[in-house]
């Protein structure tokens, strides 16, 4: 398969705090960094999500009403993608953060037509704060941009290194599926996404590549049309 030409790479906040499980792992940030580097100058245009659970998971909480959960979680990608765009930056990348609310002069504010034109200019466009409001996962989030982007795939770059059959860690007769629809994934019960974002790939067509970002190079073999996790077809 040829290297796809505009993805959106979604990042985990746990995998991006390595070992440490809270708060930012810099030689893992500064890896994905090279590797992402490596993507644009070989003609692939990035747009990343990040998730905000090296933070922030306020679902596990019934101390705290849910709506302003979600609010902290939403400032949580937002310190992510700062964190993260610096350090692309450190690593001699071009980027631009863009919130769906404005946010000072920390990001801009989110549009279709700025978003791809930076992406044209060979700029990382970091889309940070999820949908601007609660209720809504990272996941619904990266659904969106992907589909307003024009994107040609969702690369989720996961701990885990595909959809299996079952948890791995807890059955060891679990079966790596290579390639999935994503009917399939729903029907078996098969939480990789939310059920909103599932509904939203599947009315615009919008697959999914799951990948394990542990794995050495992962995002530039897969950016350039070689599957290592599993392919989720529509």
């Amino acid at each position: 398969m040829e290297r796809y030409k505009r993805v959106l790479l979604k990042l985990s906040g746990e995998a991006l705090a390595g070992e440490k499980k809270t708060g930012f792992d810099e030689e893992t940030c500064i890896g994905v960094a090279k590797q992402v580097k490596s993507i644009v100058e070989a003609g692939t245009q990035v747009a990343i999500v990040i998730g905000g659970g090296n933070f922030w998971r306020g679902r596990t909480s019934e101390t705290i009403d849910r709506y302003k959960a979600d609010q902290i979680g939403i400032l949580a990608t937002i310190m992510n993608c700062i964190y993260v765009s610096d350090i692309f930056r450190y690593c001699g990348l071009k980027t631009v953060i863009y919130t769906p609310f404005e946010c000072g002069d920390m990001s801009e504010l989110f549009s279709k037509d700025k978003a791809v034109k930076a992406l044209n200019k060979g700029k990382v466009v970091f889309l940070a704060g999820g949908t601007g409001h609660p209720y809504f996962s990272t996941d619904t989030a990266t659904a969106l941009r992907a589909i307003e982007l024009d994107c040609e795939i969702i690369m989720m770059a996961k701990a885990i290194d595909g959809v299996y059959s079952a948890d791995p860690k807890k059955d060891p007769s679990a079966v790596k599926y290579d390639r999935i629809s994503l009917d399939e994934l729903v029907e078996k019960g098969l939480q990789v996404i939310d059920s909103t974002a599932s509904v939203m790939c599947l009315e615009n067509k919008m697959p999914l590549l799951i990948f394990s970002l542990n794995e050495q190079n992962s995002i530039i073999t897969n950016a350039g049309g070689h599957c290592t996790g599993t392919i989720v077809t529509t």
